[in-house]
């Protein structure tokens, strides 16, 4: 599967349009993770178990997203965006969405 985020893709021709194509996750934060994070909030540095955290999470909605454009029928996903919302105090979802094509 070709993931990518322009709206074509070089050397490949668009044959068919099979639409939106999604993929998600939602995560919450852990408490042991949290007392981490807030000792590094006050002496500064990277937040490493959230960074891995969300590293994990955005690929999983991208597998998912690949998931969904086989599905559709799909061999290619163009126009891939990634958004981040908060669903819940503690909790997010990363939301890949793109449009699903079938190229040559």
């Amino acid at each position: 599967m070709i993931v990518v985020t322009t709206p074509q893709i070089e050397g490949h021709a668009i044959t068919q349009v099979h639409g939106l194509a999604t993929g998600s996750t939602i995560r919450a934060k852990v408490i042991f993770k949290d007392i981490g994070a807030g000792l590094k909030s006050v002496v500064g540095g990277e937040l490493g178990s959230y960074t891995k955290m969300m590293q994990e999470s955005r690929a999983q909605a991208l597998e998912r997203l690949e998931e969904d454009a086989a599905r559709l029928g799909a061999n290619a996903v163009v126009n891939m965006r990634i958004a981040t919302s908060m669903v819940a105090q503690g909790s997010a979802e990363i939301l890949a969405y793109g449009t699903a094509v079938t190229v040559e």
